[in-house]
């Protein structure tokens, strides 16, 4: 610790000067309790990190922000077999890569002004980038403080997964990511929570290998095995949209009829948990959320909560975004949805939206030109684009729009920001240009979160919920989703009606 001091002083000694230079207004998004860093895993191969900390992509480095010294990255630990294992140590300053040194600032809070990497987890991820390209010929540079003295290391870091997006480079990384689902199922077909079994499920529908279409079938098996009409379970919503979503797409590409029998409960259980009536209020909510408690007829009306009816802080628009969409497609595959339901979740969604389209918690905008994470309204543009109601696909277009208009907020979203980070890819889909800048903007975050085995990371984020329960599989599921989504092997990217959307 003493040594730590000591360097500390001498890096701080820089970090001032750029202080002076303007860039006082940058945070470190981290508690003084000392989360996210004091987080830890039991399992997978990030049980032997000391923390939740950044991965540094391929390289193996994991490091920390430190609050005093913002322009240099604190190496926390160093996978063994690794391209920095033997040449980067922990304890080590990152003071530059790329053979460029860090100047600006950390920049890694929640808000409009803070959403993003600025800083050196951002230079970091540009440098490695650049590394993998031809150009880079697969040498990254990287520089420390170690000692009192500065070093700098050549890594390996190859060539091979530079650009996520290119079609080579995708399928095959796909197709890894996929197999990587396989061996991580549950022997029930689920991976263990509703967002894991709705985007593995959803990806390996891209796949016609045999064990992907398997590890598929199991998981659209365990949805209608634990779906019914009635279910007291606790926070069940999240798990029949889940199953909603994912029955209905397996539906349409297999049209093997058990499933419409199975769909047929599911939206009985939707259309009784959706909250129409002041009758379905749990009388306890007025007492633990007061300021939540409907106050007319039409307050939450026509929306999901995490449970049935209106309870707690009532309904909200990630899950009647998610009821919207759940429509669409059983309405596509033969189930008759209720039309009057069917709009008031879309009329739910059209009060919680700015007059910028963008989507807030529940059905009150918080601001008509203030926007945040975009979970929600992803959700709500897919919802948009597959209404069956006249009107509704331009308007899928415009909450596309601003997804691609402020693509900062991608990897920080509220609550649960993996599946925040595929739907809000998704909507981002329903205009291409929109899409394209999302993943422009936050290929820091893909090169960053690429672990050296191929798997992706969950970086620390806004909320710093779920890391305990796994570090990689339910991050590595949604990136092979979005991966997938140019495979056009989903009824939400192949439609007519989608493809219809404009693209200026």
């Amino acid at each position: 610790m003493l040594a730590m001091k000591t360097s500390l002083k001498f890096i701080a000694a820089g970090a001032a000067l750029v202080a002076l230079s303007g860039y006082c207004r940058a945070q470190v998004h981290y508690t003084d309790g000392g989360s996210p860093w004091n987080q830890t895993v039991e399992t997978g191969p990030d049980k032997d990190v000391p923390g939740w900390f950044y991965n540094c992509g391929i390289t193996g480095i994991r490091v920390e922000l430190i609050k005093d010294v913002p322009t240099s990255l604190f190496v926390r630990y160093v996978f063994p077999r690794s391209p920095a294992f033997g040449k980067i140590k922990e304890g080590d300053f990152i003071i530059g890569a790329g053979g460029k040194l860090f100047e600006t600032p950390h920049q890694n809070g929640y808000g409009m002004e803070v959403f993003g990497a600025e800083g050196p987890i951002l230079d970091f991820a540009k440098a490695l980038r650049e590394a993998q390209s031809t150009q880079g010929a697969g040498k990254l540079e990287v520089s420390v403080f170690r000692k009192e003295k500065s070093k700098s290391f050549k890594l390996n870091v190859g060539t091979k997964r530079g650009e996520f997006f290119e079609e080579n480079v995708r399928d095959e990384m796909l197709e890894e990511l996929l197999d990587s689902l396989v061996s991580l199922q549950g022997k029930d077909g689920s991976w263990g929570i509703p967002s894991f079994d709705t985007f593995a499920a959803l990806a390996l529908m891209s796949s016609d290998k045999k064990s992907h279409k398997s590890a598929m079938l199991k998981n659209v098996k365990f949805h209608a095995k634990n779906t019914s009409k009635q279910d007291e379970s606790s926070l069940i919503n999240w798990r029949y949209m889940a199953a909603a979503i994912v029955l209905s797409e397996y539906y349409l590409r297999s049209e093997e009829k058990w499933v419409l029998k199975e769909l047929q409960q599911i939206y009985e259980f939707l259309i009784d948990s959706q909250y129409v009536s002041k009758k379905q209020i749990n009388p306890k909510s007025k007492e633990s959320h007061p300021s939540s408690y409907p106050q007319n007829d039409m307050d939450s009306y026509g929306g999901w909560g995490h449970n049935p009816g209106f309870e707690g802080y009532g309904p909200i628009a990630m899950l009647t975004a998610q009821g919207a969409l759940a429509f669409s497609l059983m309405s596509l595959c033969g189930i008759e949805v209720n039309p009057e339901r069917h709009m008031a979740a879309y009329d739910f969604l059209e009060r919680a939206s700015g007059k910028n389209f963008y989507v807030w918690y529940a059905d009150e905008s918080a601001g008509d030109e203030n926007w945040a994470d975009m979970g929600r309204t992803g959700a709500t543009a897919i919802a948009f684009a597959m209404s069956p109601f006249e009107g509704h696909i331009g308007k899928a277009d415009m909450y596309a729009k601003i997804i691609g208009q402020h693509p900062e907020s991608f990897p920080d979203t509220h609550a649960s920001p993996i599946m925040g980070m595929a739907l809000g890819a998704l909507g981002a889909y329903c205009h291409k240009q929109s899409f394209n800048a999302l993943i422009e903007a936050n290929h820091w975050w893909f090169t960053m979160a690429q672990c050296t085995d191929g798997s992706f990371y969950y970086q620390p984020n806004r909320d710093n919920a779920g890391y305990g329960y796994t570090s990689r599989a339910h991050v590595s599921a949604v990136v092979a989703f979005i991966l997938s989504l140019s495979s056009d092997s989903l009824a939400l990217t192949r439609l007519p009606e989608r493809n219809a959307v404009s693209t200026e």
